[in-house]
C-alpha cells in the first residue's frame, strides 16, 4: 500500500483519534489530534526505511557517497578547517534499527557532516537560541540581532545557510531546524545546538527528518540524562547512526514527505475548523438553556438541545460543558421545579443560621466575625425563584483555617494531618501522608476533622481536574486540619452537603474566585471566599436539586466512559495501522 492510499483510506481514524485536555475550570482545553501526529510519526518512519517511494536500481549507491564524504573530510582535515574526528564508539558495535533497502548504508552522525568551530562576538551578531526555531517547520525565524558587548556567554557556535542544529537540551521539544538562507549580520547560534553541516551535498533537510523521526526519538531517549530538564551531549548526539540513501533518492524522499505533511497540514486545519464549529454549536445551544428565562422556555430548549444529543456530545470538551450547564442550572434554581412550600423558605433557614451563630458567640465557641468589607459583587445576573435567596457565604459558614503545625513535630506514624497535597478533586489521597504523634494530638481536638466535613485547598485551589476540595470519609478519620487548608462549618445544618458541592464545582463559585500569590503559589483566603455570594434554595429543593444533579451527571459519566473507550479504540487502531505499515 502506497503513502497516500495509507492516508486516505484511513483518513477517518486519522482525523477522528484525539484526545482533550482541560484547564482546572473545566470549561476550557485543548483538542489534541494524536491521530494526525501518529500519522507524522509514520509518514516521517516511512521515509528512513525506504518504504515511502521506490527505489531506482540506476542511482549511484549510497556506498559511493560516502567515500567521497569521507575523503572531503580527511582533504578538510588535512587543511585543519575541522579538527580530527571525535573519538566514537564504532558504528560496527552498534546495533542497527532495523534493515535498509539495496544501495543505501548506516553511518554515523559523525561520519558524514562538520561544524564551523566557534567563535567570541566582536561585533554585532545575528543570535539564534531555541526562540529562533519554528520546530513545526524546521527553520529559522527571526534570530535576535545583539551587539558584541551583549552578547551572552553561550553565543558560539559559527553557522550558515545549509547547516542544521539541533537542541540538545529538553530533545522532546524537537527544537531542529535547517539554516535556509544567508543571514545579515552573521549567524551565532547557542552552544546548547549541536551543529552539523552536511558534506558532498547530502540533503540537510533529509537529515531533519530523520532526527525528528520516531527511531532517533527513541535512540535519544536511550541515552540522554536528567529528569525535569532531560539532555544529550554531543558525543551521543554525533554517536547516533543515521540511514543514508543514495544522493538522488534523498532529495525525492523529503519532496514526497513535504507533500505529504502538507496534506498532514490541510487535514488538520480541516480537523480543527469541524471541532472549533462544533465546540461552538455546542456553547450556543447550552447557552439556550441557561439563559432561558422561565421554565417553559427551558423546557423547549432542553428539548431542542436532545434532539441531537448523539451529535452533539461527542467529545470531552462537550461533555464537561454540559456538566458545567447542569451545574449552573442547579445553582441558580432552574434544574428542578418549584413547589410552593408556604412552610419552608430560605428566609427560614438565614434565621436559623442567624440565631445559631449568636447562640455560639454567646457560649464562647466563636468569636464574633470582625465587620467584613464585601470583596465580590453581588451576582444578579439571573433571579432567583421565589423561596430563594442570595447570602453571603459568612452568613452560613464560618472556614476555619488549619493550624501551623510545626515540621519538626512530623512523624510517621500516629494522627494523620490534612495537607493541600492531599486533597484531590473530590476525595483524599493519603499517599504522601504526614502524621503527628498519638500523645501531642490531643491538644488539638478543635481541627479534628470527621465524616462528611468539606474542606478546599486554599493553595493552588484550580487544577486540571477541577477544584481542589474533598469531602472527609471514614477512611480518613483520624485526622487534623493542616495550614492552607479551610473547613466549611455551618452554624446550623441549613445546606445539604450535596448542594453545597454543586455550588463548588460550578462556575458560580470558581469564576469568582482570583488567586493571588503567596510565596509565589496561588492561593484564595478563606475571607475571600466568606464574602461570595451563595444562591440558598429552601431545603426540601436542595435535596430534589441534588437528586437530578447525581441522575443527570451519572448520564454524563457513560457518555464519557463511551467515549474514552471509542477514544482508546481509535488510538489503538491508528497504532495497529502503523505497526502493520512497518511490519
Amino acid at each position: 500500500m502506497s503513502a497516500q492510499e495509507l492516508i486516505t483510506e484511513h483518513l477517518d481514524l486519522w482525523t477522528s483519534a484525539t484526545t482533550h485536555t482541560t484547564n482546572g475550570r473545566g470549561n476550557s482545553g485543548k483538542t489534541e489530534l494524536v491521530g494526525l501526529q501518529k500519522l507524522r510519526e509514520l509518514i516521517l518512519e516511512l521515509a528512513i526505511r525506504g518504504e515511502l517511494i521506490e527505489q531506482t536500481p540506476e542511482n549511484e549507491p549510497a556506498s559511493l557517497l560516502l567515500e567521497r564524504v569521507h575523503e572531503e573530510k580527511r582533504q578538510l582535515i588535512h587543511k585543519g578547517e575541522i579538527r580530527k574526528t571525535r573519538k566514537l564508539p564504532s558504528r560496527l558495535e552498534m546495533e542497527t534499527p532495523f534493515g535498509l533497502p539495496a544501495g543505501w548504508e548506516w553511518a554515523q552522525l559523525e561520519d558524514i557532516g562538520r561544524d564551523w568551530g566557534q567563535t567570541t562576538p566582536d561585533q554585532t551578531i545575528s543570535y539564534i537560541d531555541v526562540s529562533s526555531i519554528d520546530s513545526t517547520r524546521g527553520t529559522i525565524t527571526e534570530p535576535t540581532l545583539i551587539p558584541p558587548t551583549e552578547a551572552p556567554s553561550r553565543a558560539r557556535k559559527i553557522v550558515r545557510k545549509g547547516t542544521l542544529i539541533y537542541s540538545t537540551v529538553r530533545p522532546y521539544l524537537q527544537n531542529i531546524a535547517v539554516i535556509d538562507r544567508e543571514i545579515n549580520p552573521k549567524p551565532i547560534a547557542s552552544t546548547a545546538f549541536a551543529v552539523l553541516h552536511p558534506i558532498a551535498e547530502i540533503s540537510a533537510r533529509y537529515l531533519l527528518h530523520y532526527l525528528r523521526s520516531p527511531t532517533f526519538v527513541r535512540y535519544v531517549e536511550s541515552v540522554q540524562t536528567g529528569i525535569a530538564y532531560p539532555a544529550i551531549n554531543d558525543k551521543q548526539f554525533f554517536s547516533g547512526l543515521v540511514p543514508i540513501p543514495p544522493l538522488q533518492e534523498q532529495y525525492r524522499i523529503v519532496q514526497k514527505v513535504d507533500e505529504l505533511m502538507a496534506l498532514c497540514d490541510r487535514l488538520e486545519q480541516q480537523t480543527s475548523d469541524q471541532l472549533e464549529a462544533h465546540e461552538t454549536l455546542v456553547d450556543t445551544l447550552l447557552n439556550t438553556l441557561t439563559q432561558s428565562e422561565n421554565a417553559t422556555e427551558l423546557a423547549d430548549n432542553w428539548a431542542r438541545l436532545a434532539e441531537h444529543f448523539d451529535t452533539l456530545f461527542t467529545t470531552e470538551q462537550s461533555i464537561d460543558k454540559l456538566k458545567q450547564t447542569i451545574l449552573q442550572l442547579a445553582v441558580t434554581g432552574r434544574l428542578v421545579e418549584h413547589e410552593n412550600q408556604a412552610d419552608s423558605n430560605a428566609e427560614d433557614l438565614i434565621a436559623m443560621a442567624s440565631e445559631a451563630k449568636e447562640n455560639l458567640i454567646t457560649e464562647g465557641k466563636i468569636k464574633r466575625p470582625r465587620k467584613a468589607k464585601n470583596l465580590t459583587q453581588s451576582d444578579s445576573s439571573h433571579r432567583l425563584p421565589d423561596g430563594w435567596r442570595r447570602v453571603k457565604v459568612r452568613e452560613l459558614f464560618q472556614l476555619q483555617n488549619g493550624y501551623a503545625f510545626k515540621s519538626s513535630w512530623f512523624t510517621e506514624k500516629g494522627t494523620r494531618l490534612l495537607r493541600n497535597v492531599n486533597i484531590s478533586h473530590g476525595y483524599i489521597d493519603w499517599s504522601e501522608a504526614v502524621c503527628l504523634p498519638e500523645t501531642m494530638a490531643s491538644d488539638f481536638e478543635r481541627f479534628e476533622l470527621q465524616r462528611d466535613d468539606l474542606v478546599i485547598s486554599l493553595d493552588r485551589p484550580l487544577i486540571r481536574t477541577g477544584l481542589k476540595y474533598a469531602v472527609i470519609r471514614d477512611c480518613d478519620t483520624p485526622a487534623l486540619l493542616l495550614q492552607r487548608v479551610a473547613r466549611f462549618q455551618q452554624y446550623c445544618d441549613v445546606v445539604s452537603l450535596g448542594y453545597l458541592e454543586c455550588w463548588l464545582n460550578s462556575e458560580m463559585f470558581t469564576n469568582s474566585i482570583d488567586p493571588g500569590r503567596s510565596n509565589g503559589i496561588p492561593h484564595i483566603s478563606t475571607s475571600q471566599i466568606e464574602a461570595l455570594d451563595f444562591p440558598l434554595p429552601p431545603t426540601n429543593e436542595q435535596h430534589r436539586i441534588v437528586r437530578k444533579v447525581d441522575e443527570l451527571m451519572a448520564l454524563c459519566n457513560q457518555l464519557e466512559k463511551r467515549l474514552n473507550q471509542a477514544s482508546k479504540t481509535r488510538y489503538q487502531l491508528a497504532e495497529g495501522v502503523v505497526e502493520g505499515a512497518l511490519a
